[in-house]
């Protein structure tokens, strides 16, 4: 691609089980397209849950629909139990192995969490082929694939990346970016909700969710060379209008569900709003003067899609679906109360959710097929 081509960026955030909302919107962008039509994202940067996606997506760069119907199969049929561990047994020993240790002997035995989330690791190498990440790269499809996790030894956001040999990493505060062959390891290090899932090791340190501490989730794409970002969000509540009135004290759930939600929503839609202010700035400008006052700053198209439901409030429509031992374990702390489903959301890998969400983001998608068109360059009539 030269210099000058336009360089579209596909942003997929983090969320859990909301991911599933992002594959509705790329079923609807599938079908806008037409038949045939490559990767129209040569830069694909996923975080946690969509990480997962965005890996899925770009080992299948030479066919966008085919590489969207293969989500849109998985999802559909996902459960919670390919996800983690469900049954009683591996619940209270999961939990006894990391609490115990920690008051007897101070130490904290590997991979221990509340969660065990080895199923998680069989179903990535059955679904995912890592080896066409680089087939799709070689052959033009795919410029880079950018999975972002969270160092603990440092607290550094690091953006994982494979790419085309001519793209260097990037070193910015509490920020960088290092070429990589994406695997596995990266993608359960990029989706391991602190405590809910153990750390996963890459090379000599050890990585947790990549919306921790991600100060800037558009910057991987924009050091890539993406000069027009389509992000697609996974909001809790998409306005003031669908607030609760608190009038009781906060379950614990329902303070998870804040520090879940300010982690995985909060910066990514901050950081959309800085990008837009800093457009509106420069094209204040006269053209003559940005390049002098702009201090190297440019222009980046950005096409945001949001969820246009609360998705709490799915989310508490579908509590039940839950496995019944995390319900059981589960129901001390409020989670199993509508208040507390914010939390819930982000565990509730069940069909019953996850197909409302596809279908609420293949709605929104729909809605504003005129915008997308427009933005990705795709004929009418498909």
């Amino acid at each position: 691609m030269s210099a000058d081509q336009d360089r579209t960026g596909l942003i997929l955030s983090g969320g859990g089980a909301r991911a599933a909302y992002q594959v509705g919107v790329l079923k609807a962008i599938a079908e806008l397209a037409p038949r045939g039509t490559r990767n129209p994202f040569p830069i694909i940067s996923g975080t946690s849950a969509g990480a997962i996606n965005a890996t899925a997506l770009a080992t299948h760069a030479h066919s966008f629909r085919m590489g969207v119907r293969g989500l849109e199969r998985i999802w559909n049929n996902l459960t919670a139990e390919q996800v983690y561990r469900t049954d009683l047994g591996s619940v209270l020993w999961s939990f006894l192995r990391w609490v115990l240790p920690g008051f007897t002997t101070g130490a904290t035995p590997e991979n221990s969490s509340l969660l065990d989330n080895t199923p998680l690791r069989r179903l990535l190498s059955l679904v995912i082929n890592f080896r066409r990440i680089q087939q799709g790269i070689d052959a033009g499809d795919l410029l880079a694939l950018s999975i972002t996790a969270s160092s603990y030894a440092n607290g550094e956001s690091v953006a994982f990346f494979q790419s085309a040999q001519e793209l260097q990493g990037w070193q910015r505060a509490r920020r960088k970016g290092i070429p990589a062959q994406i695997d596995a390891e990266h993608l359960l290090a990029s989706s391991a909700i602190p405590v809910l899932f153990p750390a996963q090791q890459i090379g000599d340190g050890y990585y947790g969710d990549g919306a921790l501490r991600q100060l800037a989730p558009l910057s991987p794409a924009l050091h890539l060379g993406a000069n027009r970002l389509l992000v697609i969000g996974v909001s809790g509540n998409v306005s003031a209008d669908h607030e609760r009135q608190l009038r009781n004290y906060p379950s614990l759930a329902q303070i998870i569900g804040h520090v879940l939600n300010s982690v995985f929503v909060d910066t990514l839609e901050g950081d959309v709003e800085r990008l837009e202010r800093v457009n509106s700035t420069l094209e204040a400008l006269p053209r003559g003067a940005r390049n002098k006052h702009g201090i190297g700053l440019r222009q980046v198209d950005v096409l945001k899609i949001y969820p246009s439901r609360p998705l709490d409030e799915i989310a508490a429509e579908h509590i039940t679906e839950l496995p019944r031992t995390l319900r059981f374990f589960l129901r001390s702390s409020g989670a199993t109360r509508s208040t507390g489903a914010s939390a819930i959301s982000y565990l509730l890998f069940e069909p019953g959710f996850t197909r409302t969400l596809m279908k609420l983001g293949y709605d929104d998608a729909m809605a504003r097929a005129d915008d997308l068109r427009a933005f990705l360059g795709l004929p009418h009539g498909h």
